[in-house]
């Protein structure tokens, strides 16, 4: 049917769904009138990135106005930002995949008390590039944890649950497709490794901690690259799975610096 599922039996009995990070309810807001026709959701890690997205959406799609005013959908929070674009809505997620989880399970039940149908969500961002020329675009095709598997673990109660991280395989090759029309933009296809800290999770050695060596930080990043990791990131895996299970074309196109 296209529409977004939500996998909480404990919804259908309560009275009412507050969102509270995004500041919206089911009672306070009338969500199916506010983002019923919303076909697209673009997602980054700052809230000043996001605005500037949906001004130049609203320029692209010649919407009335300059987009100058876009009002800040979630002003009464300072958690995160939300701006809408005619059927676009762009949103930041913060750092981190507890901040992207606790936005993406606020937002997968606001798409779905809107009852948008064929919603896609795409995570436009930076990383950090793994062999590719600083700048590109890697398009993801998985996200892969820190060991290059394509799982999400969590911990629920004190069950270690396992999640798949793959992608939509079309959309990855649409936007592919779309990348072929700015020849400037060096954009390919890989696997994002997914970490849960940005300096010893990733390799750095310029840490507050740092329990290696420059040599086993170059052993380990050639054998992510020989697993096909491209670039490294905090999100990718927890916003694969959800997007995955809850019924949601995402994909996680980020741009890589050196």
């Amino acid at each position: 049917s296209g529409l977004v599922h939500v996998k909480n039996p404990h919804l259908d009995s309560m009275e009412e769904d507050v969102l509270y990070h995004l500041d919206l309810g089911t009672k306070t807001h009338n969500l199916p009138e506010m983002f019923g026709d919303v076909k697209f959701v673009c997602v980054g890690g700052s809230p000043n990135r996001m605005r500037a997205f949906a001004q130049f959406m609203h320029k692209e799609l010649g919407l009335a106005g300059d987009g100058e005013d876009l009002a800040d959908i979630c002003a009464g929070t300072d958690r995160y930002a939300m701006y809408r674009a005619g059927p676009v809505l762009s949103i930041s997620h913060g750092m981190g995949i507890p901040s992207i989880s606790i936005m993406l399970h606020e937002l997968i039940k606001l798409l779905h008390h809107a009852k948008c149908r064929d919603v896609t969500i795409i995570r436009i961002g930076t990383s950090g590039g793994l062999g590719v020329k600083a700048g590109s675009v890697v398009i993801t095709d998985m996200a892969v944890d820190s060991s290059f598997q394509p799982r999400f673990e969590q911990v629920v109660l004190d069950d270690v649950v396992v999640r798949s991280t793959e992608l939509d395989r079309d959309l990855v090759e649409e936007l592919l497709t779309c990348s072929k029309e700015i020849p400037d933009l060096p954009t390919l296809i890989g696997h994002t490794m997914c970490t849960y800290d940005f300096y010893e999770g990733q390799g750095r050695l310029d840490g507050a901690l740092c329990s290696f060596s420059s040599e086993k930080k170059l052993e380990y990043l050639k054998r992510a690259y020989d697993a096909g990791v491209r670039n490294i990131e905090m999100e990718s895996t927890a916003f694969a799975a959800l997007c995955r299970l809850c019924g949601l074309r995402g994909e996680s196109p980020a741009a890589a610096s050196a």
